[in-house]
Order: structure tokens, then sequence, then C-alpha cells
């Protein structure tokens, strides 16, 4: 496994362009350097001697595979509050997922039948911190942002919601947490509260919305976040779902084997991952 950046339908070597890569291989190293690691990026994009490949000639993974946390956030859309019969929450309300439910944008999902039957789709827009950090403040928030990136919060509902009441456990799972493609950097994206996110599920469109519409925007998400508690470079940010999850409807939509369930957010990406139990 090796780094690389998306230059059209080609995909720069950045190992082989001189920038540092560490024994996994994702991106972690590249984000803890900050911005001078990313001029080093850009240079090796112009470079003349450049090693790149077809976009169709490589396997692309989860941009980090190990960060030392995932911060997800509950109930950030309005109409997701209603949906959920909950109150629209006064301060943001975080969870965790654990790393080891990290899986690649277009890996299967799979989970035991005899530990849930009743998982659920959520398209989230995705911030990945790219400087350490604490007691940040909202004005500065989003100059610790490394880029942005699709996160679907895969949700197994018996689990989250049934008697001891699991949120982490439920949003836990391996291979519950598929995300990328890519990391898309803060200054290709620009304002991330001006986005559209959707989900499409065996081509029927559950999900649709816009980032304008969170309860809490990105910069009050890390002040908050951060108050007592380091943010890490590669620390993963899902932002919350908007309207149209599976357990709210009637009938509920469950995941089920054959799936194909596609999560995009507008100037950043689309994973599509399919579901496979056998």
């Amino acid at each position: 496994m090796r780094p690389g950046v998306l230059d059209g339908d080609q995909v720069v070597d950045l190992a082989a362009a001189g920038c540092p890569v560490d024994e996994t291989g994702d991106l972690l190293r590249i984000v803890r350097g900050g911005d001078a690691m990313l001029e080093r990026v850009r240079e090796a994009m112009h470079n003349p001697r450049r090693r790149e490949f077809a976009l169709e000639e490589v396997t692309v993974t989860a941009p980090l595979f190990n960060p030392s946390k995932i911060i997800a956030v509950g109930l950030n859309y309005i109409d997701h509050c209603e949906e959920a019969k909950l109150p629209v929450p006064k301060e943001p309300v975080l969870f965790s997922k654990f790393p080891s439910s990290i899986t690649g944008p277009y890996d299967d999902l799979r989970w035991p039948e005899s530990v849930t039957r009743e998982v659920d789709y959520e398209v989230e827009l995705g911030v990945v911190i790219g400087r350490r950090g604490r007691n940040i403040s909202e004005k500065d928030a989003l100059d610790y942002v490394c880029g942005y990136t699709v996160v679907n919060d895969v949700s197994a509902r018996d689990l989250q919601f049934a008697n001891a009441k699991q949120w982490d456990r439920g949003k836990s799972l391996d291979t519950f947490c598929p995300w990328g493609p890519y990391i898309v950097t803060r200054d290709e994206v620009g304002d991330p509260h001006t986005l559209d996110v959707r989900t499409v599920l065996n081509g029927q469109e559950m999900q649709k919305s816009n980032t304008s519409k969170l309860v809490f925007n990105v910069n009050q998400i890390i002040a908050y976040a951060s108050q007592g508690t380091t943010l890490m470079p590669g620390d993963l940010i899902p932002t919350g779902t908007p309207f149209g999850v599976g357990f709210s409807r009637t009938p509920p939509v469950f995941l089920k084997h054959g799936d194909i369930c596609e999560c995009e957010v507008e100037r950043v990406g689309k994973i599509i991952n399919k579901v496979n139990l056998k």
C-alpha cells in the first residue's frame, strides 16, 4: 500500500516522488506533516519524473486506517431529529466509532447476522484533522482541518436502540466505517457548509440534503470536541446525517445481502459499498 494523489484520471505515487511513508503505507504521515508536507506533495505533482498510474489500475483504500480516534456527531440535522422523534440537541451529541470499523470506500460491508439484523446507512461529510489542538476556538477551527471526505456511518439499530442502547458498539462493528475515497484538502473544498450530500441505495435516492442545514457547523463541532480533549492529526470527525435513514421509514429499510449503497458529498467524492453476508 502506498500514498498517492489523484490528478485527473491519474494517480501520482508520492513514495516514488520522495514523500515519506511509514509502515502502514497510508496518508497518516503526510497528514501529520501539515502545510509543509502538503507543499512537498504539490512539488511532487510537478516533478517531470513523477511516477503515475491510471486510476482504474489501482485499488483505492481508506485514506487512513489507524486514526487516534473517530469522533462522530449524532442528531446534527433538524429533519433527522424529527424523523428520529428526538429533540434538537442544545450542544453537539458526540460518540465514538472504533478505528477497527474502518474499511475502504469500495469494500464490501459484512456483519454476522447472529449479532445484528437491522443495519442502516448514514451519509456524512467527514472532517480530517490536520493539526494537533486543544481548546480550539470556533474562529480558528478550520485552520486545524487537513481536508474533507465521505463517510457512511453504518449503524446496527437493534444494538444502538435496544436494551442497553449500545451506541458505540452499534456503530463500530467491523466494516461499519467505510470512508474516502480521498481526503480533499480544505483549499480545494472551500466552504464546507454549502455541500450537497446524498445516499442512493440500489439506484433509489434515500437521502438528500446540504451541509448548510447542519445544526452545529464544522467550526462549532471542532471547538466543542476539543474542549479538554486533544485532537490529533488524522482524527476523523463524521459530522452527522440528514433525513431519510432506513429505520425511520414505514416499513423500515435495512441493508441486506446484495445491496449497493452509494454515499456522496459534493466536491468531495463518492463511496460505493456492496453488502456481502456470504
